[in-house]
């Protein structure tokens, strides 16, 4: 019994250290874009990709943005208690093994967190991946953003194809 607690423990403290280096990688791609990418500037990678330098005060695809200012605290709280309610989802699942779950569960949470250390600090996210097809650019993004979007469609796959089918025989498919 101890042993089967110990290996759930070290299976959440193993997600947990995946969301910390999501955010980790989250700040300090942000502080290499603000220290050397001037505000509005864009370095082309290739014909396709830019790293630019913006400052989303809103949510995914400036959601908000342009809101007198309440919606920062109004995304604070959000990704506060969203953060609380997926850390203690990995805790609750610790000992069951859904690893696409948990891993989906775990990206979500650190680009959630490296996005409200900016929102905190700044009152605006960093956002400095631009994507483009010919005259069409998809909407600048960041670490985070990648990381959350990652972890909703492992959780899109885990929700489809995973948790839940069991065979008669009680063991997964």
């Amino acid at each position: 019994m101890s042993e089967n607690r110990n290996s759930g423990i070290r299976r959440f403290n193993a997600w947990l250290i995946v969301a910390f280096f999501i955010v980790l990688a989250d700040q300090a791609t942000k502080w290499a874009i603000v220290e050397w990418v001037p505000l509005y500037g864009k370095v082309p990678i290739n014909a396709y990709i830019n790293l630019t330098h913006q400052q989303n005060m809103g949510a995914a695809f400036s959601f908000l943005a342009g809101a007198s200012g309440w919606q920062r605290w109004f995304f604070v709280v959000l990704a506060t208690v969203v953060s609380a309610v997926i850390t203690v989802w990995i805790w609750r699942i610790r000992n069951e093994g859904p690893y696409i779950l948990a891993a989906g569960l775990a990206l979500v949470l650190g680009g959630a967190i490296g996005n409200l250390i900016d929102r905190i600090r700044f009152g605006y996210v960093t956002d400095f991946i631009q994507v483009w097809f010919g005259d069409w650019a998809f909407p600048s993004f960041n670490v985070a953003d990648s990381a959350i979007s990652v972890g909703a469609a492992l959780l899109v796959i885990d929700a489809l194809f995973v948790s839940g089918r069991q065979t008669k025989t009680g063991s997964e498919p």
